[in-house]
């Protein structure tokens, strides 16, 4: 072929993430995939969790002192954060499921409040485990 095809070779070929303005539908789907994931990645840890504490003794003294210190407490509450956000926007895909919610303004706020949601909902549940919950 010829190096002169009559199309300017400064456009793109095909659409480019450059052209499009980023929008909070690609935002809750991105985060839905890569909470799933580290949903599936952090299941371990919990089931490594929950045999030390059957287990007892040395295992549950080791275990309990890996869990309270601040890196793994900043790791579980990003667990949590993925279980409530997953939840919420999982919520929302069931609407949509039923036909329900599919105007623009619906979508944008929906996802909002997922993400905003999701990270009130994980406060609110570190706040009652941190503080022994109602009637403490």
């Amino acid at each position: 072929m010829s190096g002169d095809s009559g199309m300017n070779s400064e456009r793109p070929l095909s659409p480019h993430l450059a052209h499009y303005r980023w929008e909070i539908g690609q935002s809750t789907s991105i985060l839905h995939r890569a909470t799933g994931i580290a949903l599936a990645a952090g299941l371990p840890v919990l089931a490594w969790w929950i045999v030390a504490m059957a287990a007892g003794g040395a295992a549950a003294d080791w275990t309990a002192r890996i869990y309270a210190s601040w890196p793994a407490k900043l790791l579980l509450f990003g667990w949590t954060v993925a279980i409530c956000f997953h939840l919420l926007n999982g919520i929302r895909h069931l609407g949509w499921d039923s036909g329900h919610g599919f105007g623009m303004a619906n979508t944008r706020s929906t996802g909002w409040a997922a993400m905003i949601g999701a990270v009130a909902l994980a406060l609110l549940i570190w706040v009652f485990v941190l503080f022994g919950g109602v009637g403490a």
